[in-house]
């Protein structure tokens, strides 16, 4: 056990979803922040207490994920929970990583072991300590040079959910209430909204959840996902931190952006919707 806590999990989609190259990659990332606070009229003073990222290369979401970024600030949080989907292989129940830390080509992001311990705790029968979905994920990693950059200095909890039902939707939303009570703790949820429909089909669909975003109903978007009247891949942890958000007191979401990647590419025949928001 001792030697799967010393694991450093090594890059997975450096040079395929973003740079490889540490300088061209701050670069990058920080052009886009840039252009994303000309966006944002007012500087926000609330702190959040979760972001919404897209996580798609950074060619076609990146300068959506680049809004919910832009409104923090260097050392503004010592902890952050990423919570994502599963693209790659299926397993019941929700995994915590089980090693030592995460890397990109900007550093190591260190687990923090003691939120690990007390996620496993209170979770339960559904969490499983493991790189289950750690091993290739991209949904996780993209969120990490974003946060490296603006944030400097903190540990992470890296959660992959293998399978969204209802249950393990709930059951995320009640542990990350409790572990996210402090202000120096942020969650953020991974996901992309609908995919490979016509841009317009697209719009339809995306604002249907990005409507119940704002009006911070996981209830709603839990049935609007179920339904079909809407998608988001990662809409379970899109769910679990509304619920955590809710138990936390709050009642609306911030939509910062939200975009297709018709608009990059301006083929419109069958694209992928992308939103960051904000809750706070």
């Amino acid at each position: 056990m001792q030697k799967e806590r010393d694991y450093v999990r090594p890059p997975a989609v450096a040079g395929l979803f973003y740079p490889a190259e540490r300088g061209e990659l701050e670069r990058e990332c920080m052009a886009l922040l840039e252009r994303a606070r000309g966006d944002l009229v007012t500087e926000r003073r609330k702190r959040p207490f979760g972001i919404i990222s897209p996580h798609a290369g950074y060619t076609y979401s990146g300068f959506t994920a680049a809004h919910g970024y832009a409104t923090l600030s260097r050392g503004q949080f010592k902890r952050v929970i990423v919570v994502s989907p599963s693209h790659r292989e299926y397993f019941d129940g929700i995994s915590v990583f089980s090693g030592k830390a995460y890397s990109t080509p900007l550093g190591e992001v260190a687990v923090d072991s003691g939120l690990r311990e007390a996620f496993m705790e209170t979770a339960g029968e559904v969490a499983i300590e493991s790189r289950a979905g750690h091993k290739s994920e991209h949904a996780l990693e993209v969120q990490l040079p974003f946060l490296q950059l603006q944030l400097g200095e903190f540990t992470l909890l890296p959660i992959v959910m293998g399978d969204q039902k209802r249950r393990y939707c709930n059951t995320l939303g009640e542990v990350l209430a409790a572990l996210a009570k402090d202000e120096t703790t942020l969650v953020v949820a991974s996901s992309d909204l609908s995919h490979y429909y016509d841009y317009d089909t697209a719009n339809d669909m995306d604002d249907v959840c990005i409507d119940d975003v704002a009006r911070l109903d996981p209830v709603r978007l839990l049935e609007d996902i179920e339904s079909r009247r809407c998608e988001a891949c990662g809409g379970g942890p899109i769910v679990a931190l509304m619920m955590a958000a809710r138990k936390s007191g709050m009642t609306k979401g911030e939509i910062l952006h939200h975009c297709n990647s018709g608009d990059t590419t301006r083929d419109k025949s069958a694209v992928v919707g992308y939103l960051s928001a904000v809750v706070s």
